[in-house]
């Protein structure tokens, strides 16, 4: 049966077929955060303002690829392969910052939002991970609240208790088993988990929406992610452009996982997971209920593996929608072709910078106006010229919905 995107179930035997979301204490957590429109805690623009020196000072140290030199201590040089000024001096010690892979992403993984963050402006990127991400605003949340809301119109939630790091990884296999599943008989699946090794690097993801398309004889899973916006008006190219390549990153990972061998080993070692540790009695019971009968996280890693083997590749044709959150009406769709080569030029590019191959870089000049909405602009090194900011030059720029997933 093809379940049509644009309705939700109605009756009770329709009800009935919606599948099983199982999810953790924590992501419960999140999600009801969000319904509640709970505030995070943020810095104070005016302890920005205070410490806009030490902030600079601190993000000189940041930079990756330079060494940072002192006169004290042993001449034993770190092999970084590069030299910090000339030739190696003794009594000089050379010590390689780390990268912020691994200094904030060390055994979790790059998420797709990481990624899509560093295309929109990587000193941004680098001012959150070092000083905490600004407070989020009334449209972020409502942005949550909507997905939650269309999630639960296709799947219904269950809260599990975790009670380790491998139930956790158990319940993202399982309901990424599960909405595979129900992808392929029903026709339609949303929030769907995704884990792989890109480019050399594990990364996660959580697909908004596939659907199957209805007209074509060959079934290729339609991707498909839903922006809210506040203004009844389409965003400009550069979020556009930041959506397409979510959307991107999300089919090269779906790509891969279904063309090639999950690779298991690296999995469980970059992890620090144990694939013999016995899931937790609620997880195993979950896992029996749902048709792969579970002991451990390597059984269900092994059913993983099976489900992406059946699964197609993703359609090359990728759809993004914008909704107003006043109503929930479309204002317009984007509907465009995949390209591979463009994704993964910048997805190596994005990974430069994560990797400590170069600094953080800077938006291009016609995009500057990208400052007057970030949180940091008072202290970012770009706007330490009053009289020539991009903020005052971005005044009468209409402000961009710079809401993210």
């Amino acid at each position: 049966m093809t379940t049509n995107s644009s309705s939700s179930p109605t009756t009770a035997d329709s009800a009935a077929k919606i599948p099983i979301d199982i999810i953790s204490e924590e992501e419960m957590a999140l999600i009801e955060a969000a319904l509640a429109a709970a505030a995070a805690t943020a810095m104070p623009a005016s302890h920005l303002h205070r410490n806009s020196k030490s902030l600079r000072s601190i993000t000189l140290l940041s930079k990756r690829g330079i060494c940072a030199c002192t006169s004290t201590g042993p001449s034993d040089i770190e092999d970084s392969g590069r030299a910090c000024g000339s030739s190696p001096q003794k009594n000089k010690r050379n010590v390689v910052l780390e990268s912020f892979l691994n200094r904030f992403r060390k055994g979790r993984g790059l998420s797709v939002s990481d990624l899509t963050g560093t295309e929109w402006c990587e000193k941004q990127t680098e001012f959150i991970l070092l000083f905490g991400k600004p407070k989020r605003t009334k449209a972020m949340k409502a942005g949550s609240a909507r997905h939650v809301v269309l999630e639960e119109e296709v799947i219904k939630r269950v809260k599990v208790q975790v009670e380790s790091a491998e139930d956790a990884w158990a319940l993202k296999f399982m309901n990424f088993i599960v909405g595979s599943n129900q992808l392929l008989f029903d026709g339609l699946t949303r929030e769907l988990p995704l884990v792989g090794f890109v480019e050399g690097v594990w990364m996660v993801g959580i697909i908004d929406e596939l659907r199957m398309p209805v007209s074509e004889s060959t079934k290729f899973p339609v991707l498909v992610d839903t922006k809210t916006r506040v203004r009844p008006t389409l965003p400009g190219e550069p979020q556009k452009r930041n959506g397409r390549f979510q959307l991107m990153c999300y089919k090269y990972m779906w790509d891969s996982l279904v063309a090639d061998e999950f690779p298991t080993k690296k999995f469980f070692d970059f992890f620090s997971l144990n694939p013999n540790h016995i899931l937790s009695p609620e997880i195993r019971d979950n896992t029996t209920k749902s048709g792969f009968p579970s002991e451990t996280l390597s059984d269900v890693v092994r059913y993983f593996g099976n489900s992406c083997r059946s699964l197609p590749m993703a359609h090359d044709q990728l759809l993004l929608r914008y909704e107003l959150q006043e109503d929930h009406s479309l204002l317009g769709e984007d509907e465009f072709v995949y390209d591979p080569d463009l994704v993964k030029d910048q997805i190596k590019s994005c990974l430069e910078f994560w990797l400590g191959k170069r600094e953080a870089s800077y938006p291009p000049m016609e995009e500057l106006w990208k400052c007057k909405f970030c949180k940091f602009a008072s202290v970012c090194p770009i706007n330490s010229d009053p009289d020539d900011s991009p903020i005052k030059k971005g005044e009468d720029i209409p402000s961009p919905d710079l809401t993210p997933k």
